[in-house]
């Protein structure tokens, strides 16, 4: 059953307490503590793996797949980008969690990695079990339908959604997975109520959506041509700003709705890595997301940079962590059973 935090982090918690640490630091500590090592001779030898789990086409799998060319020239060893799919975007984070903390296999992390423990049991602790190597980017998600269905804008939606409860349909890439919950949140705020259709990616989104097998689709850039093409539309999107692409496109404030949300996710890899490791693989994926190819593919993606080194992106991920249980006890989806 749900809990509001897994067991392990309640009493590793009280401990930290009990010895006058703060929690937030661990990790960083650990890694500044080791911050002179060097890595093996030689690293890297042979190809690494990185997994990306979200299905093949979607903007998280294309810019991966460009920052893994990169880095690998830059490595001088072929970076391997396999698609793990499933359970919302947690299945990187499991397939690597035994594996050795030797820099041969990463995986990109995204939010729901760190949310995903306090909706459930899981095999990992996100606070424990992972060394953060670099925060990539953030996702402009959004809510999109059909060129022919029947609301041309938000208000259109929500108004139908009010009268017939739970009769529209949409689809996220799988159940307690950012975009889930934040339509959870939006449903919440606009009074309304719709059903989720969790598939494993975007592409498969997006096919059903035009398929006519659901009816609203929360995508990023995967929907463009759809969108340039005519074929579907945007209703509202999630981020702070308009779009440039999309100039008409409304933020979520501008039709009603308090909140913004851009989805940012990272390279993460088994606790426990020697710094000098972190640090040639951070400065490879660094050099990667800066170059002009990089920029012009995130510009393409609707990505927006999020860059931040390994340490920053440590004290980062933990405060996420905190605020991924705030949200789901706002969502009331950490309920104990009675």
């Amino acid at each position: 059953m749900p809990t509001p935090y897994p067991v392990a982090n309640r009493r590793r918690l009280l401990t930290l307490a009990a010895a006058g640490l703060a929690a937030p630091y661990a990790g960083l500590h650990t890694l500044l503590a080791h911050a002179q090592q060097s890595p093996p001779s030689g690293f890297p030898s042979k190809p690494i793996t990185l997994y990306v789990p979200f299905s093949p086409g979607g903007a998280t799998d294309s810019l991966a797949r460009a920052l893994a060319d990169l880095a690998g020239k830059t490595l001088g060893q072929t970076v391997v980008v396999e698609n793990k799919l499933g359970a919302a975007g947690t299945m990187g984070a499991v397939a690597m969690l035994h594996a050795p903390a030797n820099g041969y296999t990463l995986s990109i992390t995204p939010e729901a990695v760190l949310r995903q423990p306090y909706l459930q049991k899981t095999e990992y602790d996100p606070l424990e079990d992972f060394t953060y190597i670099i925060l990539l980017a953030g996702y402009p998600l959004g809510v999109a339908t059909r060129a022919d269905a029947p609301w041309k804008q938000w208000s259109d939606l929500v108004a139908d959604a009010k009268r017939n409860p739970g009769k529209i349909t949409y689809g996220s890439t799988g159940t307690n997975g950012s975009m889930h919950l934040t339509m959870m949140e939006i449903c919440q705020k606009a009074g309304i109520e719709l059903t989720h259709v969790p598939y494993k990616g975007e592409t498969e989104i997006i096919t059903a959506m035009i398929g006519g097998h659901i009816d609203l689709g929360i995508t990023a850039s995967a929907i463009s041509p759809f969108i340039d093409s005519g074929k579907a539309r945007w209703l509202v999107r999630w981020p702070a700003a308009r779009s440039k692409r999309w100039p008409d496109a409304p933020t979520l404030r501008e039709v009603g709705i308090d909140m913004d949300f851009t989805g940012p996710f990272g390279i993460s890899a088994p606790k426990g890595m020697e710094p000098g490791i972190v640090k040639i693989l951070h400065d490879a994926f660094r050099q990667a997301l800066a170059a002009a190819s990089t920029v012009k593919l995130m510009e393409q993606l609707e990505l927006e940079n999020a860059y931040l080194d390994s340490a920053g992106y440590d004290r980062h991920a933990r405060r996420i962590c905190e605020s991924q249980m705030e949200v789901v006890k706002r969502l009331g989806l950490n309920k104990q059973p009675s």
